[in-house]
Formats: C-alpha cells, sequence, structure tokens
C-alpha cells in the first residue's frame, strides 16, 4: 500500500519506522524541513521536502498515493484531510482538536475513501478500551478515562517535561471538554474536576481536558449515565497553569505562552504513560466495577534505538489502526470511529502489542 506520512516530527519518525519496516507499506515521508527528514536516512521510506500548510504542495505530493497518515500539528489537519479527500486517498490522524475531527467527519460523508482521525493515545487506543469495558454491562452507570504522559522523573516546579506536541497540550488545556452528566451532553471547563490517586505508590492528580473522549459521547448517548475524560499529571501541575493561563491570562496569548514552554521545559526522551480506565454498572442485576490499566515505559535498551513512551503509545496506535484496514477488520469507506476496533484485535495486532510489552501495574489507591 503506498503511504503518504505528513510531518517528519517525533511521533511521524516513529510511524515512519514501523510502516516502513513491515515490507508491507511503500511510505513516503514529507515535511517542510530537511534536518527532520535526514533523521531518516538508512530507513526504507522515501522523503519528500515540501511546504505541508500549502494546498498544491500537498496536492503535488499526494498524487498517486493510496493512504495518507497525517502526523503535522492538529492546526494542519483540516488543510491535510481536505487535501486527502480530492487526492482520493484514505486519511488517518492523530489530532485531539474537536473542531478539527468535526470537519474530517464532514468530508467522510459521502467519501468513497475511509477517513478515521484521532487514532493515537487519547483519543484513540482510550476509547477503544473504554467502549470495550461498556460492552460488559447491562446497565452502564458511570465511565471514567484517565490518561498521562509524564516525565519518568519530574525534576522542575510543574513537575513536567515536554513529551509530546506543545501546540497540542496547550489546546487541550484550554478548549471545552466534551462529557455526559446524567445522561445529558454538555460541555465542562478546562483544567477543572480536580481528582487525586495513586498508582503503584505514586501520587497522582487529574483533571478535565478537551479532545480525549473522541467520539466517545456520540457512540455512548443514551447508553451511560456518566462519561467524562481527565488528563493526569503529578500533583502540583494543575494549580500552575491555572495560574498561568488564567491569572496571568496567557489562554489569550497562548503562542506567548508556547514559546516560553518550548524555551523553558526540556523535552525527555525517558518518560511513562499511564492508563486508567473505570467502568461500573449493572450486570445480572449486580452492581459491578471494571478497571483496565497500564503503566507503559519508554526503551532505553543500549542495543535499540530510545524511544520514548508517547512515541511507543502513539505510533503503535496508529499504526495498528491503519493495518487493521489494510486487513480488512474495519469499514472501507466513510467516517470511522475509534472505538469501532475491538480491543482484542487491537491487542493480537502486531502494532498493537506494544501496549502489552512495557505495562506494569501493581496497585491502584
Amino acid at each position: 500500500m503506498r503511504v503518504a506520512l505528513l510531518g517528519a516530527g517525533h511521533i511521524g519518525r516513529a510511524i515512519a519506522r514501523l510502516l516502513g519496516r513491515s515490507g508491507d507499506y511503500e511510505v513516503t515521508v514529507v515535511d517542510r524541513s530537511a534536518a527532520a527528514l535526514a533523521q531518516l536516512a538508512g530507513e526504507p521510506v522515501a522523503t519528500v521536502q515540501a511546504d505541508t500548510g500549502q494546498a498544491d504542495a500537498l496536492a503535488r505530493v499526494l498524487r498517486g498515493r493510496e493512504l495518507v497518515v497525517n502526523a503535522l500539528p492538529y492546526p494542519l489537519a483540516t488543510l491535510a484531510a481536505t487535501a486527502a479527500r480530492a487526492a482520493g486517498c484514505h486519511y488517518f490522524d492523530l489530532t485531539e482538536d474537536v473542531a478539527a475531527t468535526r470537519l474530517v467527519k464532514g468530508l467522510a460523508a459521502d467519501a468513497a475513501t475511509v477517513f478515521m482521525p484521532q487514532c493515537g493515545l487519547a483519543p484513540g487506543f482510550i476509547g477503544i478500551v473504554a467502549n470495550q469495558l461498556a460492552q460488559g454491562f447491562d446497565t452502564l452507570h458511570d465511565l471514567e478515562l484517565r490518561v498521562g504522559a509524564l516525565p519518568a522523573f519530574p525534576t522542575n516546579s510543574l513537575k513536567y517535561n515536554l513529551t509530546w506536541s506543545v501546540d497540542g497540550l496547550i489546546n487541550e488545556y484550554c478548549r471545552p471538554c466534551e462529557a455526559i452528566r446524567d445522561g445529558e451532553r454538555l460541555e465542562l471547563l478546562p483544567l477543572e474536576g480536580f481528582e487525586h490517586f495513586s498508582v503503584d505508590g505514586v501520587e497522582y492528580e487529574a483533571f478535565n481536558t478537551s479532545g480525549g473522549l473522541g467520539t466517545l459521547c456520540e457512540t455512548l448517548a443514551g447508553r451511560v449515565r456518566n462519561l467524562d475524560y481527565k488528563s493526569v499529571r503529578y500533583p502540583g501541575h494543575r494549580a500552575l497553569m491555572k495560574m498561568l493561563l488564567e491569572e496571568l491570562q496567557l489562554n489569550r496569548d497562548q503562542e506567548t505562552l508556547k514559546n516560553i514552554m518550548r524555551r523553558a521545559i526540556p523535552s525527555t526522551m525517558q518518560d511513562v504513560v499511564l492508563i486508567f480506565v473505570t467502568a461500573s454498572g449493572l450486570r445480572e442485576g449486580v452492581l459491578m466495577q471494571e478497571v483496565f490499566a497500564r503503566k507503559i515505559f519508554a526503551v532505553r535498551d543500549p542495543d535499540q534505538e530510545p524511544q520514548s513512551a508517547i512515541q511507543i503509545t502513539t505510533a503503535a496506535a496508529l499504526c495498528a489502526a491503519v493495518d487493521l484496514f489494510r486487513e480488512g477488520r474495519l469499514p472501507q469507506r466513510g467516517f470511522v470511529a475509534q472505538e469501532q476496533i475491538k480491543l482484542p484485535e487491537f491487542l493480537a495486532n502486531r502494532y498493537g502489542r506494544a501496549y502489552e510489552q512495557f505495562r506494569q501495574v501493581e496497585s491502584i489507591c
């Protein structure tokens, strides 16, 4: 299958390696940065330097391709999806942006090709897990999704390092958060809904952030009483972010905040991804609870190339979605939601198995 992969950043390069090395995909990676593309030297992929923010440039590079994987920053999602439709390509992306996903869904309405956005960790894998747990109840009461991409060794006051897109991070801290309360769909404020818990003796906090539910509110409407998504951080992070965004009003000057974070907060490859989904409801008249929990760690083996946990989880999730589509296990046209993937099929996939390889959860309080 001929694949155009847009974006050679942190996640894009991981996707390129996975798909390119499989032998089942003819991958061409497209990016405006020659330096980023140079990091794929020696990989079994082709590279093209082009301005991925220009419609005419995208039209040229998508010609003759069958499938587009968009690993660009979320503001470019609508441009990439529109170009994919015009070129007659199937389309997969990683966006967490609610507005972009709605536009992609509109493009898919009468399309002859597949449009499958939100193929990462959250949204993405977390929705697959949540939907699987939901199917195990006769009456579903509460479904709580919690995900954190965290530094393994926090050292600064925010207790945070940059592990993925700063654009995506600030977007989810500033946009309204979808949820279901008492059976009604509504929007919640970001950074609210504060809670505290511990896993394996490590203390965490969680709070509302935007986009993590993907299309679950629509899928589970009328079936679940309460549904929400929260990002997990180390204690103290939320209070400082609220001060920056609300008291200093940097939510009105997001570019300044992004520049500060890029300049002052180091990136890290030593991270951990925490996944924690809780479902409760009635099963044969008995109130029951089911929990899915994972800690996924970075790869630091000297015999392997370093991989951060967020690289592993995000790239594996997208590649598994593409792989299942290629194998005919997903619809072949129109809009496809993440929760249409069955969890056992995902975890059995050669890429989805990453979620089983580097995990550890012993106790939750």
